[in-house]
């Protein structure tokens, strides 16, 4: 448990390297001035930056979702629900969890190495603020990259009118998060289609059966519904589709 909560905060303070890198370009200008008044009471103003920053942290849960593996889980797992024909079983908050759960073991290694490469140094006021920035947010960076398609990144290039790139580094977050966010709505609905493949077999044959038998006021649904479930338990399906996406990350 106390592992998960470190990366949990781990996983909070990158993101908000990423959205105060910005905010924070220009050092040395105060978050916070005090001025006294001529009465002895003291006026409290807040920076440009700090303002800047405080939108830029609303924006969290945003690049949380866009720039991690929660966009596939959570698509193909409600593809997949589509693909049962269970209505709204499993419920919304069911899926969602399971998928930060998912996404929270697929990132651990990125957010390991994004805490020793700069988030550590930081706080340990070893590294500066650009440069813990920098050096944090590279190993998001390459994760990025492995899941992009070499064609969405240079469309997005081509868009921005920017590129070609030397390294990782170089490529700038706005393009990178278009071109990931693109590759991820591809790969999940790739693998929804291969879910919904045995369902729809097990449909086509009910409804035959059906026709057949000339049953055509009975719904296929109803009759199909217990053989898609059963099929689904019998081949240990959530297993098999929880293993599949954490595996889809990895190349394994």
């Amino acid at each position: 448990m106390k592992r998960w909560t470190s990366l949990a905060v781990t996983a909070t303070a990158l993101l908000c390297l990423l959205a105060g890198g910005a905010a924070w370009a220009e050092p040395g200008v105060p978050a916070l001035t005090v001025e006294p008044n001529t009465g002895g009471g003291e006026t409290w103003s807040l920076s440009l930056q700090a303002l800047l920053l405080m939108t830029l942290l609303s924006m969290l849960p945003a690049l949380l979702l866009t720039t991690t593996a929660f966009t596939r889980i959570i698509i193909v797992l409600g593809l997949l629900r589509q693909a049962l024909g269970t209505g709204q079983t499993p419920t919304n908050q069911v899926l969602v969890g399971l998928a930060l759960f998912l996404t929270m073991f697929v990132m651990m290694p990125v957010f390991q190495k994004s805490y020793e490469a700069g988030i550590e140094p930081y706080l340990n006021e070893e590294m500066e603020f650009q440069q813990a920035w920098t050096a944090a947010s590279l190993p998001l960076k390459e994760f990025m990259l492995s899941q992009t398609r070499d064609a969405d990144l240079l469309m997005f290039s081509q868009l921005s009118e920017s590129g070609p790139f030397e390294s990782t580094a170089d490529v700038p977050f706005p393009v990178l998060a278009a071109a990931f966010l693109t590759s991820e709505l591809k790969t999940a609905f790739q693998i929804g289609f291969l879910l919904f493949v045995p369902f729809v077999v097990i449909d086509l044959v009910v409804s035959s059966v059906l026709m057949s038998m000339g049953m055509m006021m009975l719904s296929p649904m109803l009759i199909s519904l217990p053989f898609k479930i059963m099929l689904f338990v019998l081949v240990d399906g959530w297993v098999l589709v929880i293993g599949s996406l954490a595996g889809s990350f990895r190349g394994l």
